[in-house]
């Protein structure tokens, strides 16, 4: 099932997609020299906005906690992709140990590490799950809905390592963002790999880090394709030292969200858009989706900052902010607002699949507790791109379209965390 674009104009878009399928080889040999150079977040997730006029990722979730939101038929690529992940980073890896987040009563968070303990064993590696929360002090027996059974064991620490009773592994997979600081009993552990970094946590990642990254590859690959990089790629002004107690930073971050929304409407004249602009003011650290606001009227600001802003985030104040030019959703699911979401295991798109809310607006972050799930079908052999299909309505070149999207932002994350890392300062 695919869902529906709403909005008349789809030029922008139907060029995009044109120009991605007849320059397949050039991106496809493009991407390969990259991952020459630069090492893949070991697993990431992508949220994906078409806007009809505009395609854009959201983030790039280096943390991602939806595995079992996949098609089964995608399993089998999820576990070829993780098998050569493992074997570029420990061919020797016999045992795994996975992280988990603190949120052990979530039905839908347990559901995640059962398929992420399936694909590293199919993938031929012993798995188990631990769990560095204090409130997990023995053994606990996890039964899900669907019949599986999996422990989430106490994580221990001795000689330098980490492990659960009776097991001691040699690769450790964080699924955990370490959103609340990055624990000790996870520091120095330099006889095992550690995956994510530690330096890619919530609490110490930039998220303008990434935009400038994407920043750079959106240009480039823009000049590879022959399209404008504004059609793939979101503005950006990022503000230092901002306290939005004094009446002064108020007006600044309103004149800076006026000027953005400037700018937008500049492109969108250039464009012929009719939509009506709008930004998103965000929290420059922190877990994707917390601390965000969006704003249509500058006016708002001074408004609404406190109760939405800095409600979510759990702050009464902040240093840097990002304001980014927002991009909207404009598919549809049953009149439902859609949001496609990729997922990457190393170098490799593995699956996807569309995040379903029916009370959100275009605008709107769709992470919603109560939103539903639609797989991708990144796998079935009739999704593979189908050029020369007349652009904007064949399935499998969306689906390969928003794969492209997906690997630039992943790739861009490669570059931050290779520009973020503590240990290659201490090298040079």
């Amino acid at each position: 099932m695919v869902p529906h674009l709403v909005t008349a104009l789809s030029g922008p878009i139907n060029e995009l997609e044109q120009r991605v399928l007849d320059s397949m080889p050039a991106i496809e040999r493009w991407f390969r020299l990259e991952w020459m150079e630069h090492t893949p977040p070991f697993y990431t997730s992508v949220d994906v906005r078409n806007a009809g006029f505009k395609l854009a990722p959201l983030n790039a979730n280096l943390f991602p906690s939806a595995w079992h939101n996949l098609s089964p038929e995608v399993l089998p690529l999820a576990v070829q992709a993780a098998m050569a992940a493992i074997e570029k980073i420990c061919p020797e890896a016999r045992n795994l140990l996975i992280v988990s987040d603190s949120n052990v009563h979530s039905t839908f968070y347990l559901s995640n590490l059962a398929q992420l303990q399936q694909i590293f064993h199919m993938a031929g590696l012993n798995v188990r799950i631990g769990s560095i929360s204090p409130e997990v002090k023995t053994t606990t027996p996890i039964e899900l809905p669907d019949g599986r059974t999996f422990n989430i064991e106490p994580v221990t620490r001795a000689n330098g390592r980490i492990g659960v009773a009776h097991f001691d592994p040699c690769t450790i997979l964080l699924n955990n963002d370490l959103h609340t600081g990055v624990p000790g009993i996870l520091e120095d552990l330099h006889q095992q790999h550690l995956l994510p970094p530690l330096h890619a946590s919530a609490t110490i990642r930039r998220k303008s880090n990434l935009y400038k990254a994407y920043e750079e590859l959106a240009k480039r690959f823009g000049k590879l394709i022959g399209i404008d990089p504004w059609l793939i790629n979101p503005m950006l002004e990022h503000l230092n030292g901002v306290d939005t107690a004094a009446e002064h930073d108020i007006v600044t971050l309103a004149d800076a969200t006026d000027a953005m929304l400037s700018k937008i409407k500049r492109r969108y004249k250039e464009f012929g858009i009719k939509e009506k602009p709008f930004v998103v003011v965000k929290l420059e650290h922190g877990r994707q989706g917390s601390g965000t606001m969006t704003v249509q009227d500058p006016k708002q600001l001074a408004s609404t900052l406190q109760r939405t802003m800095f409600k979510q985030s759990g702050v009464s104040s902040v240093q840097d902010i990002l304001i980014q030019e927002g991009v909207l959703t404009h598919e549809r699911m049953h009149d439902a607002v859609a949001e496609p979401v990729v997922y990457l295991m190393d170098r490799y798109v593995v699956g996807g699949f569309y995040r379903v809310h029916a009370h959100s607006g275009v605008q709107d972050d769709v992470k919603l507790t109560d939103s539903t799930y639609v797989p991708l079908a990144f796998a079935e052999t009739t999704r593979l791109p189908q050029p020369g299909t007349r652009p904007g309505v064949s399935a499998p070149n969306r689906f390969y379209m928003y794969g492209v999207i997906a690997r630039l932002a992943s790739l861009a994350a490669s570059y931050e965390l290779e520009a973020t890392d503590p240990d290659a300062e201490l090298m040079d």
